[in-house]
């Protein structure tokens, strides 16, 4: 439809309207069969006039709901081969450096826990070597002060990064220029670069692999990327590791 019908509709009363709506694409059998239920949602949750608190809270979560399923769709492979890569860099004798702003920052700090910690309370496991570029407030206000803020990440990765090391690279816009300095430097040392992104990221473009949540909401963005980034961690303990068989539980 979208390479014979709608460029043959163009100047010819073909009309678009902007939408929070989800979008849903039913250009497949399988994507047709899910859009019926994100259909339902939409209609059993539309607000005569204004919200009620409670449809609000439905209508939310309805829309975190249905973009995790299209990272399902759209994101499963970029995963696997994120936790490929940083189980080829561990066995190696490499590292994982995170850098992110904000939430993103927070994220790094998440990700980097339960990589030298542990994702799960009943695996004992070795420590792996992962570092969130954005802990050390001493290194990062005198070099936002001193130089700038757009070198922070970029000095750290100067400074640790190595041959075989990977950096992973957190943001909702995908346009952050201290991560984009960042992946610059960290190709300079020969290391493997994953960008964690929202929808159509320009810092796409620059790295190894790119995983690109399919939102330009960064609220959505961010309840998608937890669990992706819980995904590729429990992908590399049971690479490293060996799956486990009772149930899991999260010790951080």
């Amino acid at each position: 439809m979208s390479a014979n019908i709608l460029p043959g509709l163009v100047n010819r009363g073909l009309h678009a309207l902007k939408s929070q709506a989800p979008f849903v694409d039913i250009g497949t059998p399988e994507l047709y069969a899910r859009s019926a239920a994100v259909v339902a949602c939409e209609a059993r949750l539309a607000p005569a006039d204004a919200d009620s608190p409670l449809d609000h809270v439905n209508r939310r979560l309805c829309d975190a709901a249905e973009a995790q399923r299209r990272t399902m769709a759209r994101c499963a492979p970029a995963v696997v081969r994120a936790a490929d890569l940083l189980v080829e860099a561990f066995r190696s004798g490499g590292k994982l450096l995170l850098c992110g702003n904000g939430g993103s920052a927070a994220d790094c700090q998440h990700m980097a826990t339960e990589l030298v910690s542990r994702l799960r309370q009943n695996r004992e496991r070795r420590a792996l070597p992962a570092l969130a570029l954005t802990t050390d407030s001493s290194f990062i206000t005198a070099f936002a002060n001193d130089v700038g803020y757009d070198g922070i990440f970029a000095r750290q990765v100067e400074a640790f990064g190595r041959p075989g090391d990977v950096l992973l690279g957190i943001s909702t816009s995908g346009r952050s220029a201290n991560v984009r300095n960042a992946f610059t430097v960290a190709h300079t040392q020969g290391m493997v670069t994953i960008g964690l992104f929202g929808a159509e990221a320009p810092l796409a473009d620059v790295v190894d692999l790119a995983i690109e949540v399919p939102s330009f909401d960064t609220q959505i963005i961010q309840e998608c990327m937890l669990p992706v980034e819980h995904i590729i961690c429990e992908l590399v303990e049971d690479h490293l590791f060996g799956e486990v068989s009772t149930a899991t539980g999260n010790g951080t």
